[in-house]
């Protein structure tokens, strides 16, 4: 935490969204996502940075969730107990298959399979905004990480996931990762993006940044991003609620 903040002062940003990776899949310890017994430690190092930053910079506290359904209560009772100033609700596993670890899952698994994988992200995505949990959907389409792109028509899914992030009043974010991985831009693509302008679904630029060195990388192309699907603001969260600013 306090190496992304000294770059955040270092870039004389205004504000830092901190969140880190909380991951509630039973049985099950995840290399890149904090133990569940840690999160009072987090929320503890976030508060620290901010007594550091003092008035130079302004830290938001957050969380980016994996939507687990058998552990929708844990999640509802982890967020509750914490004064997160945002949640981002993502899906990096359809059952035991993990979305976005290598590129050799993907590869081992057939069309056909990795087509119903999409459409069961899909599904994922759907219950989570369903569940009213988050305020952000992470990294829609992830799964185009390492080149995959469905080969048949999985709008009937998207449609639905992206009615239930509006219903949820949920922003997108765009993530400028996906600019640095084999699919070359960011998630959601550009298309998906227009589909939530339609929609009315708010948005804002993230750059998904787990090196300090990383913090603003393709922050301008996902701003970019955004103007291309016709967005002139973007959301910014405080205490779990949404304010809209201009690009």
């Amino acid at each position: 935490v306090i190496d992304h903040v000294k770059a955040a002062l270092a870039a004389s940003l205004d504000e830092l969204g901190i969140s880190d990776h909380y991951t509630p899949m039973p049985g099950k310890d995840i290399s890149w996502s904090m133990p569940l017994t840690a999160v009072a430690e987090y929320v503890a190092a976030v508060e620290a940075a901010r007594k550091e930053a003092g008035s130079a910079l302004t830290i938001r506290l957050g969380i980016e969730v994996d939507y687990i359904p058998e552990s929708a209560e844990t999640i509802f009772e982890m967020l509750a107990a914490y004064p997160f100033d945002y949640a981002i609700g993502s899906v990096h596993f359809v059952k035991d298959f993990p979305i976005d670890a290598t590129p050799e899952d993907w590869d081992a698994i057939d069309r056909d399979r990795r087509n119903e994988i999409i459409r069961q992200y899909w599904a994922l995505v759907k219950q989570m905004a369903d569940s009213r949990l988050f305020d952000i959907a992470g990294h829609l389409d992830l799964y185009k990480k390492f080149g995959h792109a469905p080969t048949v028509d999985v709008s009937t899914e998207l449609d639905a996931a992206l009615d239930a992030i509006a219903a949820a009043d949920m922003a997108v974010e765009v993530n400028a990762s996906g600019l640095f991985k084999v699919c070359a831009e960011p998630y959601p693509s550009l298309s998906i993006l227009k589909k939530c302008r339609q929609r009315g679904i708010p948005s804002l630029v993230t750059t998904d940044a787990h090196r300090a060195e990383d913090l603003l990388r393709g922050y301008e192309a996902g701003v970019q991003q955004l103007r291309d699907a016709g967005y002139t603001m973007q959301s910014l969260f405080n205490g779990r609620r949404s304010t809209l600013v201009p690009l």
